[in-house]
């Protein structure tokens, strides 16, 4: 979007119905099918947000928790419990300070600890050359895995979902529309995605290393992280057991500041989701300030709550990512498209959309939560471990059939509506333009819708800094 000169910030937003707060809901309903006349898809579509966060938080307990399992060898159950009790009450004291202050402090921890632990983790005596491991058979598998050409369909869709999923999370539309300007928001996704090239390569070295390491000359023993079903938590394990006990310190500390910060951000996210798009726009238009300062506590408090309820169905930090950026890539990002570059979408195809999504994605299963398929899809069949898989890109196909059945569906109800084929009473999402307004009414509607949403992005600014 960005190399097309897209300006999907505050300039777009205020083109499309004005600025209407913050994040990937008010781009959203900043839409003509999104307005106070179809309140209740527009709540539809944020509920579907919130569940998507909803894993998103769920996914960062999960990392915190193993991280403090990892360092105090506290029970699972504890280690979540106190990290998700001072997540919620420092988001409840701190409020969109807090996130602002925390993701700098994140962003400097991550990348000083984990390039400093590197050498150390490179030279310890218990690992070999990760350059020998790489393609041989040492104490474990090689690290370097391959692409059968059979396989080519499962990692398309995991390369599309990777790519085009993070499009539609609420957390980045909250960075680009604070922007103050579309070139500003330009520059800061190509500097992010340049920065995320360089913290990954540590990730990548210690997952290396892991997988040339000698576990059973280590503290740790055997069976290895692997064996145990630790793999999710094997850079706390790597950085507590081969490394100097001052550079463990330093690197897990930096690891478990870095995702309790990522959660004070998802929960602040969520709340904000519901207490602006769902109370204030539909249960209660006429709120006060100080209410919704309340609904946005009580909100951060229940979020918070079901999140950690989420932690305990799985401990793998991998199934609440890919599950949640599943949930974005193939109903939220069809959605999403339509909103920005096509004009004959509407709600009618929207709802249409949404809900063929849903369906055609719970018929197709999920492994890494046992729901067995009812769709199989061409080369469905068990992968090296015995699992059932897809390997046919079904995610992709199920993205498209949403964008397509949006754009079908809109076009079949525009006709019959503004042709007054069914009584206008039927309209109940009022998508009939037949009377279009002058340009100057135009212009005005606009700046007046501008004006209002401005005004309604201070009021939600001023209540999550001011709890």
């Amino acid at each position: 979007m960005w190399l097309k000169g897209k300006r999907v910030t505050v300039k777009l937003v205020q083109r499309r119905g004005g600025l209407e707060g913050w994040g990937l809901s008010r781009v959203v309903s900043s839409h003509r099918w999104c307005r106070s006349d179809t309140s209740l898809f527009k709540g539809i579509v944020v509920v579907w947000l919130q569940a998507a966060a909803g894993g998103t938080l769920a996914m960062r307990r999960d990392g915190e928790g193993g991280t403090m399992s990892v360092i105090l060898d506290l029970p699972y159950l504890y280690s979540i419990i106190i990290s998700s009790v001072v997540a919620i009450v420092y988001t409840l004291m701190g409020g969109l300070y807090s996130v602002a202050y925390t993701d700098v402090i994140q962003l400097i921890l991550i990348f000083v600890s984990l390039w400093l632990c590197v050498p150390f983790l490179m030279t310890n005596p218990h690992s070999l050359d990760i350059s020998l491991t790489a393609y041989n058979q040492t104490f474990q598998a090689p690290w370097v895995g391959t692409v059968e050409l059979d396989q080519a369909g499962k990692w398309f869709d995991d390369f599309m979902l990777l790519a085009l999923g993070g499009l539609a999370y609420q957390a980045f539309y909250q960075r680009i529309l604070s922007a103050s300007s579309y070139t500003q928001a330009q520059v800061t996704c190509f500097a992010s995605s340049g920065f995320c090239l360089v913290l990954g390569i540590p990730s990548i070295l210690v997952g290396a290393v892991a997988a040339s390491t000698d576990w059973n000359s280590t503290a740790y023993g055997l069976p290895t992280p692997y064996e145990r079903n630790q793999a999710g938590s094997i850079l706390p394990i790597a950085l507590q057991y081969l490394t100097p006990p001052y550079i463990s310190i330093i690197g897990i500390g930096a690891v478990a500041a870095a995702v309790m910060s990522s959660m004070d951000s998802a929960l602040l996210s969520s709340a904000s989701l519901f207490s602006s798009n769902i109370y204030k726009n539909i249960l209660r238009k006429q709120a006060s300030d100080r209410e919704m300062q309340w609904v946005i506590r009580i909100s951060v408090v229940v979020v918070g709550l079901a999140g950690t309820g989420l932690t305990f169905l799985d401990s793998s930090v991998l199934v609440f990512w890919l599950v949640g950026v599943d949930m974005s890539y193939t109903i939220m990002f069809p959605q999403l498209v339509c909103v920005l570059f096509f004009k004959v979408s509407n709600a009618y195809g929207a709802l249409i959309g949404f809900m063929m999504g849903i369906i055609l994605r719970f018929m197709s299963g999920e492994p890494l939560i046992g729901l067995p398929p009812l769709i199989e899809f061409p080369g469905y069949r068990p992968d090296a471990e015995g699992k059932p898989t897809q390997y046919f890109p079904f995610r992709t196909a199920i993205m498209m059939l949403s964008l397509f059945s949006i754009l079908l569906f809109s076009w079949l109800a525009a006709i019959i509506i503004n042709k007054g084929l069914l009584p206008e009473k039927w309209d109940v999402f009022k998508i009939n333009r037949k009377r279009k307004p002058s340009a100057g009414a135009a212009e005005a509607e606009k700046a007046k819708q501008a004006k209002e949403g401005f005004s309604e992005a201070k009021q939600l600014l001023d209540n999550t800094t001011s709890f």
